[in-house]
């Protein structure tokens, strides 16, 4: 059957972008689609905007209740029996949809069709853009233990999986599309890499919840990274090469939080299963940082790297030197 897919926008004040967030998607090439945007209790001219648009796009306006009860409530109105969010401040390339539509056609077991991600980097005044790549292997519980599964609007999303675990989580104060990847896999819902890309994800200078409130963060990554490991355990599916991903992540959020709480990124070390044997690896993790790791223990590590980096530009060699 061919898909029907409900493209569902989120919207709260963000009368900038919101035109071409809705424009995209009313340009997709995809011919089975219809567009939902749901006004958040906006306070800027973003209601406006989104009624300009008539009678091409259905539209909903309401309180301010929160990005996750926005997302719930267009899910509650879609009629396509796949999803594609997006957040207002983003938007899609025109055969986003038709090219992962086009792949969910022929993989009819597929309950999460993800791939990777554009982002485009608004940092002081200077916008450039990168692609975020999906590293291989593609299993689902050893992406999202590194935080590899890609921000919301880069899959999509079939809707009867999302209504069988009971939508976003409201109240969910950061790493909302992590946690519903997370509930989703632990209902068994399955999950299919595709290499289409599309979905376009701005980051701004003046930062996201991730940036503002880095503990913040940490704290909601932390929890689900136990969760991660509790139900595999339970399951029998805790294998190596996951353990290990779980143990990496809790490394990386150790090193970020060394220089804003040290007792912090303490106890996040101790949670590390199997401490002694563990050797963290990736960009948190240079060669030269997992040698002193290993001869001198994570906290001589990290005082080595803070001198390197304070002496670093002192001994630049000058130029002509």
């Amino acid at each position: 059957m061919t898909p029907f897919v409900s493209i569902l926008i989120p919207c709260f004040n963000a009368e900038r972008w919101v035109a071409q967030a809705i424009e995209s998607a009313l340009a997709q090439t995809w011919p089975h689609k219809e567009v939902i945007v749901v006004d958040d209790g906006s306070t800027d001219g973003s209601l406006d905007i989104i009624k300009s648009f008539g009678d091409r796009i259905r539209w909903e306006a309401g309180p301010n209740r929160g990005g996750n009860a926005a997302r719930n409530r267009l899910l509650e109105m879609a009629r396509g029996d796949w999803l594609q969010y997006l957040d207002a401040d983003d938007y899609l390339m025109p055969d986003k949809v038709t090219l992962q539509a086009a792949a969910v056609e022929t993989r009819p077991d597929a309950d999460v069709l993800f791939g990777p991600l554009i982002i485009e980097w608004h940092l002081d005044g200077a916008v450039r853009t990168t692609q975020e790549p999906i590293p291989e292997p593609h299993d689902p519980w050893r992406l999202l233990a590194l935080w590899h599964l890609p921000q919301t609007g880069a899959p999509l999303w079939k809707k009867s999986a999302l209504l069988d675990v009971g939508g976003w989580l409201d109240g969910q104060p950061c790493c909302q599309e992590h946690e519903l990847y997370l509930r989703l896999l632990m209902a068994g819902k399955r999950f299919i890499y595709h290499p289409a890309t599309g979905a376009v994800y701005r980051r701004f200078s003046n930062g996201s919840v991730s940036t503002r409130s880095p503990a913040l963060v940490r704290g909601e990554r932390l929890k689900i990274e136990k969760r991660i490991e509790d139900h595999l355990t339970t399951i029998g599916g805790l294998t190596p090469e996951r353990q290990w991903a779980v143990n990496q992540a809790r490394f990386d959020m150790a090193r970020s939080s060394w220089n804003e709480d040290r007792s912090e990124a303490r106890a996040i070390l101790e949670s590390i299963a199997g401490m002694a044997s563990f050797q963290p690896n990736g960009p948190a993790a240079p060669l030269l940082y997992r040698l002193a790791y290993r001869l001198f223990g994570f906290e001589i590590a990290e005082r080595i790297a803070t001198m390197n980096r304070v002496l670093a530009p002192l001994i630049k060699p000058q130029a002509g030197q």
